[in-house]
Order: C-alpha cells, then sequence, then structure tokens
C-alpha cells in the first residue's frame, strides 16, 4: 500500500468516485482518505463536480424528451380494449384494494410502534426521549453534505499575525442569502441566524459557501455564542503553541460541540458567554479565570 505521506491525484479521486478502479486500489484510496484531511476535502470537490455535471445533464436531456400524456392516454386506450372488464370497474377495485392493503399497513406499523415504544420504556423508564442536549437543538451542527468545511494553504505565522477583525469577519449579505436558500431557510432575521464558517478564518478557513451554514443564535444550549468562543480559544491555543494547526482544523470541522468539550474540558457551555463581558478578549480572561477555580 502507499504511504499516507503520498497524497492520491485528482485522477485517482475521481476514478474512485465513479468505481473504475481495482478494487484493491479504491480500498487503499478509501484508507488513506480516512487519514488525510487535504485529500478528503479534495474528494468533497469532486463529488460536488460530479453531482453539478449530472445534474445539468439530466436537465439538458429532460428538455428533450416529448412529453408523457399522449403515450399515456394511448396505453390506457389499448388496455381498455384488451380488458374484458370496463375501465370504470377496474379502477374502482384498484381504490378499494389500494385503501384495504393502506390500512392494514397503517394498523401493522402502529402496533410496531406501540410495541417498541412499550419495550423501551420497560428497559429504560426514567430515560427522557432525547437523552442530551445536543440531541434536541435544531441546527447546531452544520450539514457536512452541504458544508464540509475549507481551508487555505496558510503558516502559523499568517493565522497568528491576523489582525482581531479578520479572525471574526462578516459574512457578506448576498453570501448570507446564498446560505440560508441552500439551507432552505426562508425569511431568516439576522438574529435568528449567524451566518457562520465551520472552519474559522482565525484558523484558515475560507471565504467558500462549502465553509458556511446557518448557525442559530436561539438554540439554548449550543448556539451562535459558544461556537465564537471555541473559535477565539483555539486562536489562541494555536498560537500559543498548545495545539496543532491541523489538529484544531479538523476537531473543529469534523464535530465543533466536541471540540468545545475537549478543549474547555466540560460537557456543558459556561455559563456565561464573552459578550457579556464586554468583548471576547476580556470574555476569555474570566473564563481563563473561572476554569482555573473549578479545578482548585
Amino acid at each position: 500500500m502507499r504511504s499516507e505521506h503520498f497524497h492520491s491525484t485528482d485522477e485517482e479521486l475521481l476514478l474512485t468516485a465513479d468505481g473504475e478502479l481495482p478494487a484493491h486500489r479504491i480500498a487503499e484510496v478509501r484508507a488513506h482518505l480516512a487519514a488525510c484531511w487535504d485529500c478528503r476535502t479534495r474528494m468533497a470537490e469532486v463529488e460536488a463536480t460530479i453531482a453539478d455535471f449530472t445534474r445539468a445533464n439530466r436537465q439538458s436531456l429532460d428538455s428533450q424528451l416529448a412529453p408523457i400524456a399522449g403515450p399515456r392516454a394511448l396505453l390506457r386506450a389499448r388496455l381498455a380494449e384488451l380488458s374484458p372488464e370496463p375501465a370504470v370497474s377496474r379502477w374502482r377495485h384498484f381504490q378499494f384494494s389500494f385503501a384495504v392493503r393502506a390500512a392494514v399497513c397503517f394498523c401493522a406499523s402502529f402496533l410496531v410502534a406501540a410495541i417498541v415504544g412499550q419495550v423501551a420504556l420497560r428497559h429504560n423508564p426514567s430515560q427522557p426521549a432525547k437523552s442530551s442536549a445536543v440531541s434536541t437543538e435544531r441546527g447546531i451542527e452544520p450539514d457536512h453534505t452541504l458544508t464540509p468545511g475549507a481551508m487555505r494553504q496558510v503558516s502559523l505565522n499568517d493565522v497568528c499575525s491576523m489582525q482581531h477583525e479578520e479572525v471574526v469577519r462578516e459574512v457578506p449579505t448576498p453570501v448570507r442569502q446564498e446560505v440560508l436558500q441552500e439551507y432552505g431557510i426562508a425569511n431568516a432575521r439576522a438574529s435568528d441566524y449567524e451566518i457562520d464558517y465551520l472552519i474559522a478564518p482565525g484558523l484558515g478557513g475560507t471565504d467558500e459557501i462549502r465553509n458556511l451554514w446557518p448557525e442559530p443564535y436561539s438554540s439554548p444550549v449550543w448556539n451562535a455564542h459558544v461556537k465564537d468562543a471555541l473559535e477565539e480559544r483555539l486562536h489562541q491555543m494555536v498560537c500559543a503553541g498548545k495545539v496543532d494547526l491541523a489538529t484544531a482544523q479538523k476537531d473543529i470541522a469534523t464535530d465543533w460541540v466536541a471540540a468545545y468539550k475537549k478543549y474547555f474540558h466540560t460537557d456543558a457551555p459556561l455559563s456565561r458567554p464573552a459578550e457579556e463581558f464586554g468583548g471576547v478578549e476580556k470574555g476569555y480572561t474570566v473564563l481563563a479565570q473561572a476554569m482555573i477555580l473549578g479545578r482548585k
């Protein structure tokens, strides 16, 4: 097997996506992708390009097809001629049969659901329907098929020399509307969502739409304010040499809630976000003091 230090070529990624490589080579490429963040990002770009091409090609072919109404009417007429039973009677028989089957399926599904619910309650009667705050909050994690994350090539010096306004830069309004549309969110107020970077600019994240998603402010536990605190903390730790830049990028892109728990050493957000202390930098001082006191 090729060493994981040798990255896969674009041709290998394309052939892997199409399933045209030998089985053992596909297995090797998949194993490399599991360990290589750069190649996995490029693979996502290849797959997105294939999907765009397929959609464009399908739309072009659809416009060339003849309307289906004529052939469908002809088929019905031929079937009516071949069948001794009137079409109306057959249609009523079909409706009745379908209704009976639908009723039977619904009753069976309801019975199975009731049995499963009873078994679950019997085995764990005190367990709530959702076992954690994370599972009850919608939208706190991005859809990774739409937002896999995107990075630019940066050095540690580039990251740590960024001005604060570059680290926490705002997303332009046209891009904001595009992200909301991609996620199917209509009539959103600015106070409802932060169009957030999955990988923050202060960690080498780009302004591409693949690195953006609408993160709700209103989630009761894990929300945009909490992720902002994580981004600032990781930026400080990377520049202090406490965390490798690639590790910080991977952790926040894979599961930012898990990253928050890892780097703040807590299972829940700290009680007061930085904004309450008159700014992010001052807020971090207070948060750090609270953590030190909590460990004593």
